[in-house]
């Protein structure tokens, strides 16, 4: 008996919750790092999720949506004005939003829900992936830095002389950046860094890549790389040097291959996370930081023709190393 009274007082807490969630409305704040296709898409889906579920369960999600520019001063006003707002829950797309994100809440019972962090143990956000620990969790794109690799090998076995392009200030090209240092150690191949803080300087590294005639350049999920692509895709094409990265992103805007995961399924999983915390009363400290499946390669088919590749040959090639392969044109992606 005690346990059927256990059972029915529980089911009206429930029914309760679920009545007082009906007509409400949550206040939500995202911040985007800076424009890019991949967290363009991310955004966009979040939205899109979030109206589908306030249709469904009867609620409002008013959603203030910013850029941040890739200007800390801009993104930490931008989180000051979300707290002041008194916003239900932040999103930070990308890491250094949610690193602001982090700090600007310590003493703040605001939660936030990041998106597209590579690497939320490095960058201190959470305790682990299976208990973030505190008023945080979210959404990773981690990159299987290795499975990237192993493409520059399966079109060019012969490569001997590795770039590897990257911002070191991105929290995001830490750990891959590692990692393929040691994947292309253990291999005995050469490899030289090329580093840009912006685009100006990233061009200069482009240039000096190309000058230097290195038969691949590695970048991963780099956001001051992707912002400046459209600017440097064409030095690497004329110079014959395929470009590979960490996300499509990059193939979008005119880079030979993006490998990694699905960012609109990542903005529509983010979406889903943010709903389960304000509807649901799920505690961010005990939501597991979602990962997701690498394996999709996005060949820009004008890049690769302008590399002498063939676009059927290059794919049967790469197949046993990815889940999918899939083609895209430049600018193809819209915001």
């Amino acid at each position: 008996m005690k346990k059927i009274i256990c059972a029915i007082v529980a089911l009206a807490m429930l029914l309760s919750a679920a009545a007082l969630a009906e007509g409400a409305t949550y206040k939500v704040g995202i911040c985007k790092y800076v424009d890019h296709a991949s967290l363009d898409q991310i955004v966009e889906n979040i939205e899109n999720q979030l109206a589908a579920i306030g249709e469904e369960q009867g609620v409002t999600f008013e959603i203030d949506y910013q850029n941040g520019n890739a200007d800390n001063a801009v993104i930490q006003q931008i989180v000051a004005d979300f707290i002041a707002d008194d916003v239900d829950l932040m999103v930070g797309v990308a890491t250094p939003v949610a690193m602001q994100m982090q700090a600007a809440t310590e003493d703040n019972p605001i939660p936030v829900v990041f998106a597209a962090v590579s690497d939320p143990l490095s960058a201190g956000l959470v305790e682990s992936l299976e208990a973030p620990g505190a008023n945080i969790t979210g959404t990773s794109d981690f990159l299987n830095t290795n499975a990237v690799l192993d493409l520059i090998f399966a079109a060019n076995p012969d490569a001997a002389n590795i770039g590897l392009l990257y911002d070191p200030g991105q929290d995001s090209s830490t750990t891959p950046i590692a990692d393929a240092k040691a994947y292309l150690d253990e291999k005995g191949i050469a490899h030289k860094d090329y580093t840009g803080t912006n685009t100006s300087e990233t061009i200069m590294a482009a240039q000096a890549a190309a000058a230097d005639g290195v038969d691949a350049l590695f970048t991963p999920t780099d956001n001051t790389i992707m912002a400046a692509e459209l600017s440097i895709y064409e030095i690497l094409s004329e110079a014959g040097i395929p470009h590979y990265t960490g996300a499509d992103s990059f193939a979008n805007d005119g880079a030979f291959l993006g490998y990694g995961v699905d960012y609109a399924n990542l903005g529509l999983e983010t979406g889903n996370m943010v709903a389960d915390i304000l509807v649901n009363g799920a505690d961010p400290a005990a939501t597991p930081v979602m990962t997701f499946d690498n394996g999709t390669a996005t060949i820009n088919t004008e890049t690769c023709a302008a590399l002498g590749f063939d676009f059927d040959a290059i794919s049967e090639v790469f197949a046993p190393f990815c889940t999918q392969i899939v083609s895209i044109a430049t600018g193809e992606i819209s915001g």
